[in-house]
């Protein structure tokens, strides 16, 4: 598995991570073979584990996916080589998704996580979401008071524009982005998200990579996803990782597993070299319109 800066934070991460959510969603799988799956992820070279607080069924679980990273990290022989990104700023009553980044709720998320994970400091904290009644600066200012506490190391955001990261990046220092990213979602190219970035040594972490849950029927049949991955022998779904891999230098894939194979097959994309006719082709099907730096900074 080749490694990819962890934006500005000095640590290297495995090029393909994973993502911890469908093991703490409904229809996941028992307890004992999520911790087979994440296994076998860290076996194939992964180091980057991908989660969130609000990964469960309801608010009656929050931090189950948070436990069952640390459980399986507890099993494992090197646990300190593995970075393990969570995320706060969104709850779950009833089972919905609500937005809640006030700065209070976000101290108390932080501290259920550092007692979720078992760690003195979280590596990388997310901000889940920008909460439409909560200024941007106060959400980012509560952790950059976590961060001077030591409770966390390094600030990331999740599903964010250019001008929002710009504004975060007045309050703070920001190492990442999570936003989703795909063959078939590729507007972060063209809005300025992504030369934003690659411009301020940013990581971008691309979420649902593959699709998610309802898009991966679309990257499974896609004729010229099919034609280079028949070329090359292995799954459409490493064809698709590994045309994010050579489109940005800042890319990080972190799709997700609930699976062992689905795991192994998705690590396996961080080590699959595509040619410059695979790229031709993948351009033509799926072409990008790449917003230059400087555009990015007049959002």
């Amino acid at each position: 598995m080749k490694l990819r800066p962890l934006g500005s934070t000095g640590l290297h991460v495995s090029s393909i991570g994973l993502g911890g959510m469908p093991m703490s969603l409904e229809g996941r799988p028992a307890k004992s073979e999520a911790i087979k799956v994440i296994h076998a992820a860290l076996r194939a070279g992964v180091t980057l584990i991908d989660t969130a607080d609000v990964y469960c069924i309801d608010n009656a679980e929050i931090g189950h996916n948070e436990k069952l990273i640390e459980a399986a990290l507890e099993q494992w022989p090197e646990p300190e080589s593995v970075v393990v990104a969570t995320k706060g700023g969104l709850t779950r009553p009833g089972g919905a998704w609500v937005t809640d980044a006030h700065p209070r709720r976000l101290k108390a998320a932080c501290e259920a996580s550092l007692k979720a994970l078992k760690v003195p400091a979280i590596t990388l904290y997310q901000l889940h979401a920008v909460d439409d009644v909560v200024p941007l600066e106060d959400s980012v200012g509560a952790l950059a008071e976590l961060r001077r506490a030591g409770k966390i190391m390094h600030i990331g955001l999740s599903n964010v524009t250019a001008a929002q990261i710009r504004r975060a990046q007045q309050v703070a220092p920001i190492v990442s982005v999570q936003n989703r990213c795909s063959v078939f979602d590729r507007r972060d190219f063209s809005n300025g998200v992504i030369p934003l970035c690659e411009a301020e040594k940013i990581a971008y972490l691309a979420y649902s990579p593959v699709g998610g849950s309802r898009g991966k029927h679309r990257v499974a049949d896609d004729p010229t996803l099919r034609r280079i991955a028949a070329n090359h022998g292995v799954s459409t779904f490493q064809i698709a990782l590994a045309w994010l891999l050579a489109r940005s230098p800042v890319i990080v894939p972190i799709p997700g597993a609930s699976k062992i194979t689905s795991a192994i097959d998705s690590a396996a994309a961080g080590a699959l070299e595509l040619s410059s006719d695979d790229l031709a082709a993948l351009e033509q099907a799926f072409p990008v319109t790449q917003a230059s730096p400087s555009a990015a900074r007049a959002v």
